[in-house]
C-alpha cells in the first residue's frame, strides 16, 4: 500500500491515457465524459479552472489547503452537509498537463468515507470541442462507514452531476 493511501493501486485512473485501461478488481469504477465547449477560449478557461480545484469547490466542496493542485500533495476536501461538514482526507497522486490533455487524480486518506481514486480531466479532440472525463473506483471505506457505503454511493452519483456541470461557460 502507498504510504498513507487507503489502497495500493495509487494512479490507476490512468489520467494521462485517454484510455482506461487498469482497473484492480474489487472497485467500482465509473467512467462519464461530457462536452464542456468549443475553441481556444473554452480550453484555456477550463485548464485553468482544473489547476484550481474548481470543480470541486462549484459543486459544493471546499479545499484545504486552498492552494493550486500539486501532486503528491495532500489535502482535505469538506462537504457541507446543512450545519455539518464531512471531512475527505485525499492526496493528489497524479497530474497531467499536455496541450490536449489537463487534469488530476487524487487517491484517498485514513478517515475518507469511501477507498480508491478519483480523477478529473479536460481534453481536447481534433475539431476543438472541450470534454471533461470523471473517472473513480471506489469501495467501501473503513469502521462504520463501511456500513454507510449504500448512502455514499448515492451521494457519488448527485456529486458527479455537479461535476458534470462545474466547468460548464
Amino acid at each position: 500500500m502507498t504510504t498513507g493511501l487507503t489502497y495500493a493501486a495509487a494512479g490507476a485512473t490512468c489520467v494521462a491515457d485517454s484510455v482506461w485501461t487498469v482497473v484492480p478488481p474489487g472497485y467500482r469504477c465509473v467512467e462519464r465524459t461530457t462536452r464542456i465547449g468549443q475553441g481556444l477560449e473554452c480550453w484555456d478557461v477550463t485548464t485553468a479552472a482544473m489547476g484550481q480545484w474548481t470543480i470541486k469547490t462549484r459543486s459544493g466542496f471546499s479545499v484545504q489547503p486552498s492552494t493550486d493542485v500539486r501532486e503528491e500533495q495532500d489535502y482535505t476536501l469538506l462537504a457541507a452537509l446543512g450545519p455539518f461538514a464531512l471531512r475527505e482526507p485525499v492526496r493528489v497522486v497524479a497530474v497531467v498537463a499536455r496541450p490536449d490533455r489537463h487534469g488530476f487524480a487524487y487517491g484517498t486518506r485514513q478517515g475518507h468515507p469511501v477507498s480508491g481514486e478519483e480523477a478529473f480531466v479536460v481534453h481536447r479532440s481534433a475539431d476543438g470541442a472541450v470534454w471533461l472525463t470523471i473517472r473513480s473506483m471506489t469501495r467501501p471505506g473503513r469502521g462504520l462507514w463501511r456500513l454507510a457505503f449504500p448512502a455514499v454511493l448515492v451521494a457519488q452519483r448527485w456529486y458527479r452531476r455537479r461535476y458534470q456541470r462545474a466547468l460548464v461557460p
